[in-house]
């Protein structure tokens, strides 16, 4: 058996009455089409709910599968406590999911938390379905920082659990879209939160799945989304698939967009095999770049291949140019993979004898020994991208009006603490923001007498 249907359900708590108390009817159309959706899944009365939640436990490189076992869960969190939840979950389903992407080499299982309580991203779209059908299992899918590709290869795997199991199933994409579609938001108003939307939305109507798999990181985080890799896996669960899609309403009334859709299957179209073909895509452009790599690049996709394959740090090579090796400063060198930070360290001033010797040490560190992430691995190496900052030299200012977070990167400091952050950064758009993560990496307090510096620099990617 194959998987029934899946949806895009919002997951706001104010829409519930015991907790809008009034405000919910501000998004009626949202309302409305929750009730339209949960009744379709009531008639399909389906064994097993499998819901992606971007509010579970989140880990920057692995997808947690909840284990078997009951749950439980309340909106006390949002002043109703009387609002309660208890499922059981589908051991059989969350089994062969967690055993068949571990197969194919995704970073997925039972490690990790072992909480018990449901989290509002799980609980508002069981609220509605609850009022029209109650008799199933559920499967809970945590979201990752792992690039969204990998969040579509791991609902292929869904898939594919579904079928060997032989489950009647639904999914569910839980998931907000753009927390920045008006300055009443959470987050403030952002010209690509409302063009994510857009975009989004469009491509759903349209059954365009490849276009989840277009957004880049930097896209993600201007719109300050929540969704995408909950959708991400409900769209490699119809790989190979044409689908019948509806989007029933999209509302952005407190500035978050709420999008309620379904998607039907329909028959097998090879043409629908996107995951391969975004995957030629990438290689193609990859491949593309690296012949037109500059001195700079080169240096340090050189560092990372030697160092990954032999464990080695790389000779200087005797064909760099004059700039790379007879000058000096800080650099940072960063690591993507199909979008999504991989690595990334620097030095904010220069620590050896030349820009060149600081690119090699900095690449090293960044595939290997950035804290955020396990070390890059030799298959990994075709699919990484690569960014060198040089850094001139600090300027102390005294007005944070000198600042722009565009132009400029700050350095904050107190006593022996320092924190760092780069210009032209996707969501860092003000000052105040800008200071205040430089602030909170180097563990200096707003209130402290901190001292402030700013540099430029020069990006080669």
């Amino acid at each position: 058996m194959s998987l029934q249907a899946a949806f895009l359900m919002p997951h706001p708590p104010i829409i519930l009455t015991e907790v809008g108390r009034g405000e919910e009817k501000k998004i009626q159309k949202t309302l409305d089409s929750f009730q339209q959706v949960c009744k379709i899944i009531a008639d399909l009365k389906p064994e097993t709910i499998i819901i992606a939640s971007p509010h579970s436990i989140l880990y920057g490189d692995y997808f947690h599968i909840t284990p078997a076992g009951k749950a439980s869960g309340d909106m006390s969190r949002f002043g109703a406590s009387n609002v309660k939840f208890k499922v059981e979950y589908d051991t059989v389903l969350a089994k062969s999911i967690a055993k068949l992407a571990q197969v194919e080499g995704i970073s997925a299982g039972f490690l990790g938390d072992d909480r018990k309580a449901l989290d509002h991203g799980v609980m508002v779209p069981l609220y509605f379905i609850n009022k029209y059908y109650k008799d199933y299992k559920l499967v809970k899918i945590s979201l990752s920082g792992l690039p969204i590709s990998e969040h579509y290869k791991l609902g292929m795997q869904v898939a594919q659990a579904v079928q060997k199991t032989n489950k009647n199933a639904v999914f569910i994409a839980s998931g907000d879209l753009s927390h920045k579609c008006s300055e009443v938001g959470p987050y403030g108003y952002s010209e690509k939160g409302v063009q994510f939307d857009a975009e989004l939305i469009k491509a759903l109507k349209q059954g365009n799945f490849y276009r989840i798999l277009e957004f880049s990181e930097e896209d993600r985080e201007a719109a300050a989304e929540c969704g995408l890799g909950s959708l991400a896996i409900m769209a490699g669960v119809f790989d190979g698939k044409d689908v019948d899609a509806q989007v029933y309403s999209y509302e952005n009334t407190f500035g978050v967009g709420y999008g309620i859709a379904s998607f039907m299957p329909l028959a097998d179209n090879m043409e629908r095999k996107l995951l391969d073909k975004y995957n030629a895509s990438q290689k193609s452009n990859i491949e593309k770049n690296r012949k037109n790599e500059n001195a700079y690049i080169a240096l340090a996709r050189l560092s990372v291949e030697h160092f990954t394959k032999y464990r080695k740090r790389v000779k200087l090579p005797d064909t760099l140019p004059n700039e790379l090796t007879a000058q000096k400063a800080g650099v940072f060198v960063s690591l993507k993979k199909d979008g999504a930070l991989r690595g990334c360290i620097g030095t904010i001033s220069p620590v050896r004898k030349s820009v060149a010797e600081e690119i090699i040490y900095n690449a090293i560190s960044a595939c290997s020994q950035d804290p955020r992430f396990q070390s890059v691995e030799e298959w990994e190496l075709p699919s990484i991208t690569y960014s060198v900052d040089v850094l001139t030299a600090a300027q102390p200012i005294t007005d944070k009006n000198e600042l722009d977070p565009q132009k400029y990167g700050v350095i904050v400091s107190y006593g022996d603490r320092k924190g760092l952050l780069l210009p032209a950064l996707a969501g860092v758009d003000t000052v105040g923001k800008q200071l205040s993560i430089a602030l909170s990496k180097a563990g200096i307090l707003e209130d402290e007498p901190y001292k402030i510096e700013r540099f430029e620099v020069i990006r080669y990617q």
